[in-house]
């Protein structure tokens, strides 16, 4: 590609790493964001994202000779999106130049850029991200996630879970400014005007709540660690003293905890929702429990004259942060359709399945597959070891076949490089294959896969590997 010779507010045509060409515009960088050094590069704002990057001089087209050959090549949503964006921009700056004409005003006046607020991420958090693992193809709406989301919002107002932004040195060269918590990629939402209420702020409920809260949504917080809500309450969130309280001021009270007992608890247990159920709220259960609990949850909140969904979501933590988890829906249909502006600002999608119960089978058989393959992925990396392959090699042949995908990459490139920090708890994964097992029984069905990946995972929590990720089930082949 040859040299590109670029002014500040020229369009462009920007590629970062992997991802493909995005429209954006030359900008001037904050004072304080030094160039990369021995690079000739552009401080890029890009379209559709709010978006900021160095990007290398031979990663930059012109817009409008490049315009339709790129829109060839791209045809995500997000993407044309993105160019509509940028011929909006057009058509305002065009009104602009020929009003300044009429009124005769002084010409080449520029609007000074928003300062750019960065927060330094410790050097320890900054080493486990030099190497993304996450790798979209061009149509992945995770193409923005990789850059600097909402940049322009003051440091005082960013998401409390893990907003701090990170300076990152791609192997291209690029150097980007990525949000650790990205905002939801849905673009315009229209928040509901029902109070919103959510309890439980763990790996998922913690993002969930953060896009709730940028979304715009009136959120209460309740968690059994009080001081997880301080983070929210600071960024406008009302604190709620217990559960009951919660369901009693909110229309639509949420809950995201860890298992069947927590769940049942949190309803029936002293100060519990059940106690500020009236009739006409909404209670939504995000948690991935049993059929039987949804049940019996069903029947208390709706004999109370309350209104039941159970809404388990298919993730991580990473995808709850940027706004992308799946909602698997069942129950009271005027619920889920209440709960639509809610589930856009968490996820990228959402099923509904009929009467309650549906969800949490359903949920209980994604995550049985899901655990199952990540002991099956543990034992091949083992066993190449074992027999003198390169788990390296092996990785990259299976990225390269009909079973790669970003979770395989990923989850793998954490154990080549011993990093388990928990993105979906292990001991979560396994109360799952337990109950999708014991489901199997009760329909008399066999569950032969399931019931060997569930005893990998035994071994692993007997290693202390419980608070780890998924992908520690690998250290039970180890040990």
């Amino acid at each position: 590609m040859a040299t590109v010779h670029l002014r500040i507010g020229d369009l462009v045509w920007g590629k970062l790493g992997r991802y493909p060409p995005w429209p954006g515009k030359v900008v001037s960088p904050p004072k304080d964001l030094k160039k990369p050094r021995g690079k000739k590069c552009h401080f890029v704002k890009f379209f559709g994202t709010e978006d900021h990057a160095w990007i290398k001089v031979e990663q930059l087209k012109p817009y409008h000779p490049h315009k339709e050959e790129m829109i060839k090549i791209n045809k995500g949503k997000r993407f044309q999106q993105a160019v509509d964006a940028v011929e909006d921009f057009l058509k305002k700056a065009k009104g602009k130049e020929q009003n300044s004409e009429g009124k005769g005003d002084s010409k080449g006046k520029k609007t000074p850029n928003k300062p750019l607020k960065i927060l330094e991420e410790d050097d320890e958090d900054l080493s486990a991200l030099k190497d993304p693992s996450e790798k979209p193809v061009k149509d992945d709406p995770h193409f923005h996630h990789f850059l600097l989301s909402q940049s322009e919002k003051p440091a005082s107002s960013m998401e409390p879970t893990s907003k701090r932004l990170k300076i990152i040195e791609e192997d291209t060269g690029s150097t980007s400014i990525q949000a650790a918590d990205s905002t939801a990629i849905n673009g315009s939402i229209t928040p509901t005007d029902k109070r919103i209420g959510f309890l439980g702020l763990g790996l998922m409920g913690s993002g969930i709540v953060s896009n709730l809260l940028k979304m715009g949504h009136l959120v209460t917080v309740w968690n059994r660690t009080a001081e997880k809500c301080d983070l929210f309450v600071q960024e406008g969130a009302r604190l709620g003293r217990t559960p009951a309280e919660v369901a009693s001021t909110c229309d639509i009270t949420f809950s995201c905890v860890s298992d069947p007992k927590a769940a049942r608890d949190l309803v029936l247990g002293p100060s519990g929702v059940l106690q500020g159920i009236r009739p006409g709220k909404c209670y939504v259960e995000m948690s991935t429990v049993d059929p039987e609990t949804i049940t019996e949850l069903s029947q208390v909140i709706t004999l109370r004259g309350g209104r039941f969904l159970e809404a388990p979501v298919a993730g991580s933590q990473q995808l709850s942060n940027d706004g992308m988890l799946v909602i698997v829906a069942a129950g009271d249909r005027t619920v889920y359709e209440d709960c639509s502006s809610c589930f856009q600002a968490m996820g990228k999608t959402s099923f509904f399945l009929g009467e309650a119960g549906n969800a949490a089978r359903m949920m209980l058989i994604l995550n049985m597959v899901q655990g199952s393959f990540m002991a099956t992925i543990a034992e091949g990396l083992t066993l190449a070891q074992a027999t003198g392959q390169s788990q390296q090699t092996f990785l990259d042949i299976l990225c390269q076949g009909q079973m790669a995908s970003t979770f395989v990459d990923q989850k793998c490139q954490n154990i080549l490089q011993g990093n388990f920090k928990p993105d979906y708890y292990l001991k979560h994964i396994q109360k799952d294959l337990r109950l999708a097992i014991s489901m199997g029984d009760m329909a008399n069905h066999p569950t032969p896969m399931a019931a060997a990946a569930n005893e990998v995972y035994k071994r692993a929590k007997a290693l202390d590997q419980s608070d780890n990720d998924i992908s520690a089930v690998y250290r039970a082949y180890i040990h």
